[in-house]
């Protein structure tokens, strides 16, 4: 059992708290930035071939964003039940908790193998809607999402092992996972790319060849580590066909409501960022997408407080201390608001990189990245803190929140607000970024009043106890 940290405090919580709630999270933002070097490292290799060719991979990214945020819902759903399990000692419920996620999984890597390998032109094209220099944009990416199809089982396998392991508060094998991944990523990408050491020049095409050689090492050696450790969640051969249909409705039941809230999400930024391609050609998409692969080294932040808070509120919750929740929940969203002005100075010193790292890229594309990743730092306390709120409502299981907060926000004022600002003004893309951001604040507030309901404040591992069984 996880010692309680008492605190004299009753809005922030004791130094031993907040040590605790960073020996979750650090491992985990390590291991996400070093996940999202590997994209920055991408991103500089390619745009060394200049703005087309890093703009036909950058709108296979988004696509590729889109089934990440679908396999990141599932993560979540099966990770709300196997944090609780796990916090209750129930092993046969963590097991079935892990089936979910790979029955499920392999379900969403067949739908991204579709994607590349049948339509992947009809879909990338989404993304270019109005670019004066589509057609030779989606020849590039097509050329890259061939390939990356071949990646959609180890990435799958992937997922599914590291979120499992940091659900159960083992963040440290992820991370050194991921390291080794990097350099495989990194070191492939030298070779292929550019045709060093007697290598062909692959140029996109290596890209994404290194990319699938990276996730299929990483897939084996989480596999290996599972076969090694043997964590709780371990699922065997019999497992795997002899679930707990009951237990998978349960964890359904959350599941369409977290899918339903992020798709949203998802949908309204691939509308946006198609919006805002539309505002140029080949300048602005390079240099849209190369401010969120800098950006990505401070949106880090996000798993680090979405892992510690949804480990520690999920355990809390799941040996029944719901008193203890109830406190926890508050000290961490409070130590939520230092954390994301922290981020806002760390992102706004990754401005300097962008002369640094996207150099080859044209000065209009520097010039949208500069200004994009400034504006993204300004906002990291308002999103860092919902986040936090996220994390403590599916913790006990309270997905309606995510519908009611990105559902009402995204559906009713991002997607048609930005259809407006495109359709009758001449507004640049950083601007318009800028101004359909401010959502954050009245999701916030909706998100602030939900939570006070308490229907968070559930213990599941209880609740489904014989239906794990």
């Amino acid at each position: 059992m996880d010692k309680f940290c008492p605190s004299p405090h009753k809005h922030f919580g004791s130094l031993a708290f907040y040590k605790k709630a960073l020996f979750i999270a650090l491992p985990v933002m390590a291991q996400m930035l070093i996940q999202n070097l590997v994209s920055l490292i991408d991103n500089f290799m390619v745009s060394d071939l200049g703005d087309i060719k890093m703009s036909g991979v950058n709108i296979s990214g988004q696509i590729i964003f889109v089934f990440m945020v679908f396999l990141n819902t599932i993560c979540m759903a099966g990770g709300i039940f196997l944090t609780q399990f796990s916090g209750a000692k129930d092993k046969h419920g963590m097991k079935q908790s892990f089936c979910f996620k790979i029955w499920t999984g392999i379900f969403v890597a067949s739908l991204f193998a579709f994607s590349c390998f049948v339509i992947p032109r009809n879909v990338l094209s989404l993304m270019v809607n109005g670019n004066s220099q589509a057609e030779i944009i989606l020849d590039e990416g097509v050329k890259y999402m061939r390939i990356i199809g071949f990646m959609s089982l180890p990435w799958i396998i992937s997922a599914m092992v590291s979120s499992s392991l940091r659900d159960i508060g083992d963040v440290k094998a992820p991370l050194i996972i991921s390291i080794i991944a990097t350099f495989v990523n990194t070191f492939f990408n030298w070779l292929l790319i550019y045709g060093n050491l007697g290598c062909p020049r692959l140029e996109v095409q290596g890209a994404a060849i290194a990319t699938v050689i990276a996730r299929t090492v990483e897939a084996v050696l989480f596999v290996g580590y599972m076969i090694k450790k043997r964590p709780d969640f371990t699922a065997s051969f019999h497992d795997l066909f002899h679930v707990s249909f009951k237990l998978f409705g349960e964890i359904f039941k959350k599941a369409w409501m977290i899918m339903l809230s992020e798709m949203v999400w998802a949908i309204a930024e691939t509308i946006t960022t198609a919006l805002y391609n539309g505002r140029g050609g080949a300048d602005v998409v390079s240099g849209m997408s190369a401010s969120f692969a800098i950006s990505n080294l401070f949106f880090i932040a996000f798993s680090g407080i979405i892992t510690s808070t949804g480990v520690i509120i999920g355990k809390d919750l799941g040996r029944g201390e719901l008193d203890v929740a109830r406190q926890e929940k508050v000290w961490l969203l409070n130590g939520a608001k230092i954390f994301g002005l922290f981020f806002t100075g760390v992102g706004l010193l990754c401005v300097c990189l962008v002369p640094v790292v996207f150099r080859n890229l044209s000065a209009h594309s520097q010039s949208i990245c500069r200004q994009m990743v400034f504006v993204m730092a300004l906002y990291m306390p308002l999103w860092v803190y919902i986040n936090g709120q996220f994390a403590v409502s599916r913790a006990g299981g309270d997905t309606m929140m995510g519908i009611m907060v990105d559902g009402i926000g995204n559906t009713f004022i991002v997607i048609p607000g930005i259809f407006l600002m495109a359709k009758l003004t001449p507004i640049g893309p950083v601007m318009m970024y800028a101004i359909i951001k401010a959502v954050e604040i009245p999701k916030i507030i909706i998100a602030h009043f939900w939570l006070k309901k308490e229907k968070w404040l559930k213990n599941l591992a209880e609740e489904n106890a014989e239906t794990g069984n």
